[in-house]
């Protein structure tokens, strides 16, 4: 065959690797990103005992990895405060809602942007722990 029968083959061959790379790409997902359809009780269980994570200082405030990345590490985090929570519930609570989401991942071939989500720390900001801001850093509860 002539070099010119290959050249629309080869263009061709490039846009798809092109499209499959960069439907593979997207953004991280936002902090109140919606949960899997599967995992939504559980999240619903974290919220619920995270509660209001009231504080007397930013000692008492924790955060805590949620979900999963296809590429592995958390989504994102939440604060806790452990002035009136110990924390095992919400730990197994974390720990089954990442496990649900990587079956749930792994079941639909998923994809992600292998970003690193760091833990962001919490601080206690108007009696309630609330996520440093970026860059900040701090102490993680897991």
């Amino acid at each position: 065959m002539h070099t010119s029968t290959y050249f629309p083959l080869l263009r061709a061959a490039c846009a798809g690797i092109l499209l499959l790379a960069t439907s593979a790409c997207g953004s991280a997902p936002a902090q109140d990103a919606p949960p899997a359809p599967g995992n939504a009780g559980l999240l619903a269980q974290i919220q619920a005992e995270v509660g209001a994570a009231s504080c007397d200082s930013t000692q008492q405030c924790q955060t805590i990895a949620i979900g999963t990345k296809a590429c592995g590490g958390p989504e994102r985090y939440l604060a806790w405060s452990s002035k009136s929570n110990d924390g095992k519930k919400l730990k197994a609570l974390a720990q089954a809602q990442a496990e649900a989401s990587r079956k749930q991942q792994q079941a639909d071939g998923m994809m992600s942007t292998c970003s690193i989500v760091t833990d962001p720390g919490a601080t206690c900001e108007a009696g309630r722990c609330v996520l440093q801001k970026s860059g900040l850093g701090g102490s993680s509860a897991m």
